[in-house]
């Protein structure tokens, strides 16, 4: 149940103000907030797929796909980071669901896991997650990444486990990891690119970083857990005692270190990364439910702490959010602010083209978002996966800064994540 019901004391002329969307979320209960949050994410962003887009603005065409517009990666467009966004945030839609007991809130779980199938189905290339869907319902970019795979896995196995599945879906979705895991598996876990690009990979789970360390046993462990297959429990086995760098630490003390660890490689990861690491923290509380060795569970509760810890400070950049800022968000039309296009034969070359853009015409809107409600959020969303309700005061705070339908970007729907991470009051 969400907490803080309204007072029975309170006037209707007050209860009817406070559920006016344009009041400054200071004015708004947590109930309010979260509901709001959540009809805003539904009714804007969602497509009929079941795919969360990053922003409101024109589909790409099979055209625009196929020659790379704005580039090849699909960055800066309205599908960036379907399969990313949306398996992030279905762990949290299957606890309201639970919560709620709500066939409605069912039924968007069961949206939401088909959108990601549908994001697995529409490649030729074994182990493709297309980044979203444009106009025809079949078209998507042809590079996909680690980021947009690891979320996949992430929100079909919170599905499964929610007990919302028929037998039906249920063998869709552990016929088509089984699937998606073989052939990554087979690739050394690299993330395959199609069209152009076809026999090249984007990414990839099994470097020296604390996020591939955590990713890859997780993979593996839910692959395990979703299949059935011992071979997974195996290769799991195997994988956390490795060591990515020969006079290393193995994956399972990288774990432990937390996301401290890639600070080197990954610049400004408290200001402005955090976003990354909210799988990666998943990750870390779902390896510590399935494990049995106390040992191990020791050292992924370590990192789980460490990761908590570091992000805690992060929170407080919502405060400094302001709901009637009036910045320019340019970015939803892209056509106009990534104008320029060339070909691009190589990775290289779209990374190039996505850093081309007419600045006056994209505005600070986008910056202003990521910078004081995205990372706050994801923060957020990284101290409640602690599951012990610490900060929670600060955390529902956060939750109830911001009004919801001022927002541009639809990263916003890591505040339910963080709520219900929380323990139900």
């Amino acid at each position: 149940m969400l907490s803080k019901v309204v007072s029975r004391t309170v006037s209707l002329l007050t209860v009817l103000l406070l559920t006016d969307a344009s009041l400054p979320a200071a004015e708004t209960t947590l109930p309010q907030a979260l509901d709001q949050a959540h009809s805003e994410l539904w009714r804007r962003f969602v497509d009929p797929h079941g795919i969360i887009r990053d922003f409101v603005g024109e589909l790409p065409t099979p055209e625009d796909c196929k020659l790379g517009r704005p580039n090849a990666i699909g960055w800066w467009s309205p599908i960036e980071n379907g399969p990313m966004f949306t398996g992030m945030y279905l762990p949290a839609m299957c606890e309201r669901a639970r919560r709620s007991g709500a066939s409605a809130d069912a039924e968007q779980c069961r949206r939401l896991a088909q959108g990601l199938i549908k994001c697995a189905s529409v490649s030729d290339v074994p182990g493709f997650i297309a980044r979203g869907i444009g106009t025809d319902g079949v078209c998507h970019y042809p590079l996909s990444s680690d980021d947009q795979t690891h979320p996949w896995f992430l929100g079909l196995h919170a599905y499964l486990k929610s007990g919302i599945p028929t037998a039906a879906e249920r063998q869709q979705i552990v016929t088509k990891v089984k699937e998606v895991a073989t052939a990554l598996e087979a690739t050394q876990w690299h993330i395959p690119c199609e069209g152009d690009f076809k026999g090249t990979f984007r990414g990839g789970f099994t470097g020296h970083l604390f996020r591939d360390a955590v990713r890859y046993l997780h993979l593996l462990r839910a692959t395990h857990e979703i299949t059935g297959d011992p071979i997974w429990l195996e290769r799991y086995h195997t994988a956390r005692a490795e060591r990515p760098t020969p006079a290393g630490k193995t994956r399972a003390e990288i774990c432990a270190e937390g996301y401290p660890h890639d600070r080197e490689a990954i610049a400004n990861i408290d200001t402005a990364q955090l976003w990354i690491y909210v799988g990666s923290q998943y990750s870390l509380s779902q390896l510590i439910a399935m494990e049995k060795d106390e040992t191990l569970r020791a050292l992924y509760r370590t990192g789980l702490t460490v990761n908590a810890t570091n992000a805690l400070p992060a929170i407080k950049a919502h405060e400094t959010f302001d709901n009637a800022d009036t910045k320019v968000f340019g970015n939803a039309n892209w056509r106009a602010v990534y104008s320029t296009w060339f070909p691009q034969p190589t990775q290289e070359d779209a990374a190039r083209l996505a850093k081309i853009a007419d600045v006056a015409k994209r505005g600070q809107r986008k910056h202003y978002e990521s910078s004081l409600m995205r990372n706050p959020l994801a923060a957020a969303a990284i101290v409640s996966l602690l599951h012990d309700g610490s900060n929670r005061e600060l955390i529902e705070h956060a939750l109830r800064h911001y009004d919801y339908s001022k927002l541009n970007m639809a990263e916003f729907f890591f505040a339910e994540c963080a709520y219900y991470a929380l323990p139900a009051k």
